[in-house]
């Protein structure tokens, strides 16, 4: 592990903050990144015309930061707009409510410039809830593999880098998607280029009940983007997000009342999902098949199987 922090040069990192309303978060997300010890960091905060109290934190960091804030077209316009800006040679995103830890962009560095085949890595993450507490870890596979991007959302975005080329050769971010535009991306650049994995805690994520990622109001629209994204990677809609899709639509659809009944829901989505499984893939894969485990039965119905989970 020590070459990873022998820098043979320090390349300009160019790291982009999307960011809206967020002002109870950014400042520490803003004050992770200039702590970083990594001496060459250009640092880019795109700002949707908050009408909180974000303006005021930004103004604080006047010549230690770049920073703009007007409309735009959402999260997606944002990212784009702040690497379009961007000089460095290598770069990351961090959203206005998540936090790098410590030495992040120094290991990222040093083992991208150790291995110049490979155009992205990434690492592993801590969760946070809305106050930071730590309330659990994430430990992506060690092993990259192009079909694993299609049954799980394997790298969490935070904790990667990739190289300027690399993003803009893939086409950028897909202005049209809201919830999966990260792993969208992930799927375009592994198609054409190397990526690896370090076994380091790169940044926290945080939860909260507000995020895109968790907020069940986004739930159905998320799930669908999901199937759409992987229709058009894989030509394949795994089980596993056929489900998550249809669990928030028996959700949306069935009365309040019995909302609450999380067997309920999971009885009713058992049925419908198959269904809805074989008229996306027109049958069934075996890659499928293989999901069916104890392991991922007790997820289901008891140890629950989203990141909001975490939060209970």
């Amino acid at each position: 592990m020590e070459r990873y922090y022998k820098l043979p040069n320090t390349p300009l990192i160019s790291i982009v903050t999307p960011s809206y309303n967020h002002s109870e978060f950014i400042e520490e997300t803003i004050e992770s990144v200039l702590s970083q010890d990594y001496p060459e960091i250009e640092y880019i905060v795109i700002d949707g015309g908050s009408t909180d109290n974000t303006i005021g934190i930004l103004k604080k960091y006047e010549g230690k930061i770049k920073w703009v804030s007007e409309k735009d077209r959402g999260q997606s316009d944002a990212i784009n707009k702040g690497f379009r800006m961007a000089k460095g040679g290598i770069f990351a995103w961090l959203n206005s409510d998540d936090i790098y830890i410590k030495g992040a962009v120094s290991k990222a560095a040093a083992l991208l410039n150790a291995n110049p085949d490979v155009d992205m890595i990434y690492g592993k993450a801590m969760f946070c809830n809305e106050s930071g507490k730590i309330i659990g870890d994430y430990n992506p596979p060690e092993i990259f593999d192009y079909k694993m991007l299609a049954v799980s959302n394997s790298i969490c975005q935070p904790s990667t880098f990739f190289r300027r080329d690399a993003f803009f050769a893939a086409g950028g971010i897909d202005l049209t998607l809201h919830y999966l535009m990260d792993h969208d991306l992930w799927m375009k650049m592994a198609k054409r280029f190397k990526i690896a994995y370090l076994p380091e805690f790169l940044s926290i994520y945080r939860l909260h009940t507000e995020s895109k990622t968790v907020s069940d109001i986004h739930g159905l629209k998320r799930n669908r983007e999901s199937i759409n994204i992987r229709m058009i990677h894989y030509g394949w809609a795994p089980a596993n997000h056929v489900y998550s899709y249809c669990y928030y639509l028996v959700k949306n659809k069935i009365p309040s009342y019995l909302a609450k009944f999380r067997f309920l829901i999971i009885f009713i989505t058992l049925l419908i999902s198959p269904v809805e499984y074989v008229r996306l893939n027109k049958g069934i894969r075996l890659d499928d098949i293989k999901m069916i485990n104890l392991l991922n039965i007790k997820k289901l119905f008891f140890k629950g199987w989203e990141l909001k989970d975490l939060m209970k």
